[in-house]
């Protein structure tokens, strides 16, 4: 497709515009019900449109608890969250449990050019939904009145991955090449896991990947301003698609203490590549111009780690883990649009895959004497990830640079006779009311390295690049 080809559609395009969704076991009674729904009702008013924002190819912080440890959690996944984190640890998970949760982030991209011209872009700086917020739901088919089938835990996670959310001043030194990109990716994920004995559990789940539409507007969409013949107007792409890929995962755990509570756990998960076909518009002023369509390709991740517990009593826990992911970035050759006019807009990627280096602790007091029917959890963890993007095609609506990720955490599990924010009991021997009511939160500051790109193949791009990011996240867990 010629370029006067192109602004002929264009013009055609903007002259129409100015034209014109019985109880079958004691277990589910009705309070028990209302709670869950109270979950999910929860998890929709994190979940509704706002100002969003996220900051990376791939969003790691999908639960407060695995937060606060630098996101190290693969080999103790012992909430609902393993959902997301390694599907085989919910076999730890007894009765049912739900999880709801959201994140706080702020943060800035500071650029200087080869002639130095400076501008700044944001993430948003607001509540993150879709992404980055998380829900999970899970369920023992044993605590539901299924005896035989005691080693099944079912359960539904709601998380957001991938995606990103990045504005830059649309009168910025490179206007032509982005003034901002939106990723809203949701993961739908159904989870079953199955305990093969006391050592040994395996997890598989679904990926549904989609952009939320349900919760909102949700599409891709990355704009920017025109140049030759399109000079000074809003140029915009957008999409949307569903995609589905697999985990799969496995719990390994070779030693335990007197009371059966593991001292030493190992986690392998397998995320398998999974591509989301978009289709939309090409948007010019914005009147559309053509249907446009493209392939987003996520990648595959290998992870493998392992969690030690030096100290593990009724009294105190102290876990120490390790986690390594393989993130398979190069399966991200290209995102190329195809018009429906026969033109392409190329738009090579040439990724590379990358390590992602994750090292966490946590510190629990069961029932102090200090907090009675309570557990106190403390925690922190670093992350080193490193940057899969080459200079040639670095874009800066996706920002891509190296970061070192310092992360602190605390939980608070109230059971029992204890009262929850002094109100609400947190327990008690009826089935009618929760085991117990969870809150965890977590702090995460980013320090990304300065980027120098050179030779992109978008001359505007050039320049140095630094940016920081902190993220707040809470979760509230319910336990019955």
């Amino acid at each position: 497709m010629s370029r006067v080809e192109i602004v002929t559609t264009i013009k055609t395009a903007k002259r129409r515009a100015a034209n014109g969704a019985q109880r079958s076991t004691p277990v589910f009674n009705r309070t028990l019900l209302s709670w869950m729904l109270c979950s999910v009702v929860m998890t929709v008013v994190f979940l509704l449109p706002s100002n969003t924002s996220a900051q990376a190819i791939r969003f790691q912080p999908q639960g407060a608890a695995a937060a606060g440890q630098g996101n190290a959690f693969a080999a103790q996944a012992d909430d609902a969250s393993a959902i997301h984190f390694n599907p085989a640890g919910l076999t730890q998970v007894d009765g049912v449990q739900s999880i709801v949760g959201t994140s706080l982030m702020g943060g800035s991209i500071k650029y200087k050019s080869p002639a130095g011209l400076d501008t700044r872009g944001d993430f948003g700086g607001s509540i993150a939904s879709p992404p980055p917020s998380h829900f999970y739901l899970s369920a023992n088919l044993g605590a539901l009145g299924a005896a035989t089938l005691s080693p099944v835990t079912l359960g539904i996670g709601l998380t957001s991955p991938f995606g990103s959310n990045t504005r830059y001043p649309t009168d910025g030194p490179f206007n032509t090449a982005v003034t901002s990109a939106t990723l809203p990716l949701i993961d739908i994920k159904p989870t079953i896991a199955y305990k093969v004995n006391d050592d040994l559990s395996l997890g598989v789940s679904a990926d549904i990947y989609t952009f939320a539409s349900f919760l909102g507007e949700g599409q891709v969409e990355q704009k920017r301003v025109g140049s030759g013949q399109l000079a000074g107007a809003s140029v915009e792409l957008n999409g949307t698609g569903t995609g589905a890929g697999a985990t799969v995962s496995l719990l390994y755990t070779p030693l335990r203490n007197n009371d059966g509570k593991p001292l030493a756990s190992i986690g392998l998960v397998y995320h398998t590549q999974a591509v989301v076909p978009l289709s939309g518009s090409l948007l010019v002023n914005g009147a559309k111009v053509v249907d446009a369509s493209a392939n987003l390709v996520l990648p595959q991740i290998y992870t493998g780690a392992i969690a030690i517990w030096p100290v593990r009593t009724n009294e105190r826990e102290w876990k120490l883990e390790l986690d390594m992911e393989y993130v398979g970035w190069k399966s991200n050759r290209d995102l190329d649009v195809h018009l429906s006019s026969g033109g392409v807009i190329p738009q090579p990627q040439q990724w590379k895959s990358v390590w992602v280096v994750a090292i966490g602790t946590e510190y629990r007091w069961l029932n102090p004497a200090w907090l009675p029917h309570w557990d106190v959890a403390l925690r922190s963890g670093y992350t080193r990830t490193e940057d899969p993007v080459p200079d040639t095609t670095f874009n800066p609506g996706t920002i891509s640079l190296p970061s070192n990720t310092l992360s602190i955490g605390a939980g608070f599990l109230c059971k029992g006779q204890g009262r929850f924010l002094g109100l609400v009991p947190c327990g008690g021997s009826s089935v009618l009311w929760p085991k117990a009511i969870g809150l965890d939160v977590a702090f995460q500051e980013w320090f990304y390295e300065p980027r120098t790109v050179a030779g992109n193949l978008n001359p505007t791009v050039n320049g140095t690049y630094q940016a920081y990011v902190h993220l707040g996240a809470v979760s509230i867990k319910f336990m019955f």
